[in-house]
């Protein structure tokens, strides 16, 4: 199975990129703020480990806005390398008791915050997050999708994907414009959306599970503890391992805000499961 996918059949990107979270507070979106210079060292040393595709969000900041993961990876990688590929998502937006979901009136805005917080004039991959943590069924995205499709045709965004959709929500959406990457709550203990995976094998759209690793909770599988022993791994790699040998489209997007824990998600690339390992798996 190729380590490379060519997200929308253009942009090629090693399938374990980085997602950037937790850059700006460990606890995630709106936590204590951690320190920038180590959120630009662990931007650099992941692109210098192979990463060329980064998981992003104008919504990733600290408590108060103090540290913001656009402004981190523009401050660290910018001018970009030919070959980087920048996903960022939109939909909800911050308020001071949460968030509310945006309206097809808001996107543009959301976009052109996008483009200005990382430095660029055209954004690669633009999701449309919807829902909360879980798919909202019945819910149409379809006004909202039309927003970004249009903005696509004025060639501010590259590629379109969907975030926490179900099946109905990317048929519905794939008659509006291209999806080119799906992106839900995946990980080896929780493997709901098989059906969806399937379907966007079948059309070659990147399924991108954010979640990989349970959200920063310890995956919690004693199959996943087995197989780790086997290879003298952690639990952690062989969870990434088993996203990567699920299919040719999955991508797994990783984030920390820690270089030591970086170095050993992206170890995590050189393990290949045997037949009997994914049989455990199973």
């Amino acid at each position: 199975m190729s380590n490379e996918f060519r997200l929308g059949g253009d942009l090629a990107v090693n399938r374990l990129g980085f997602g950037t979270m937790r850059l700006p507070s460990k606890e995630g979106m709106g936590g204590p703020a951690r320190d920038p210079e180590t959120g630009r060292a662990v931007l650099r040393r992941a692109v210098e480990l192979g990463v060329n595709l980064l998981d992003t969000a104008d919504f990733y900041v600290s408590a108060g806005g103090a540290v913001r993961a656009n402004t981190l990876i523009r401050e660290a990688l910018y001018p970009y390398a030919s070959d980087l590929v920048i996903a960022t998502k939109v939909g909800p937006i911050a308020r001071p008791d949460g968030f509310r979901p945006a309206a097809p009136a808001d996107m543009r805005g959301l976009v052109e915050a996008n483009l200005e917080g990382l430095g660029v004039d055209c954004l690669d991959l633009v999701y449309l997050r919807i829902g909360r943590m879980t798919p909202p069924q019945g819910e149409s995205l379809a006004e909202r999708f039309e927003a970004l499709a249009a903005l696509r045709e004025e060639g501010l965004i590259r590629h379109l994907g969907l975030s926490n959709v179900d099946a109905d929500h990317l048929a519905e959406a794939r008659v509006i414009a291209p999806v080119v990457a799906v992106q839900n709550e995946f990980h080896a203990a929780k493997r709901d959306d098989v059906q969806l995976l399937a379907a966007c094998e079948e059309a070659d759209i990147a399924f991108v599970p954010f979640f990989p690793l349970g959200g920063g909770r310890e995956l919690d599988d004693e199959r996943l503890a087995k197989v780790a022993a086997r290879h003298g791994a952690t639990v952690s790699q062989i969870g990434l391992a088993w996203l990567l040998a699920s299919s040719p489209v999955t991508l797994a997007i990783p984030g920390t805000g820690s270089l030591s824990h970086l170095e050993d998600n992206m170890a995590a690339a050189g393990i290949t499961l045997s037949e009997e390992d994914l049989a455990d798996l199973s």
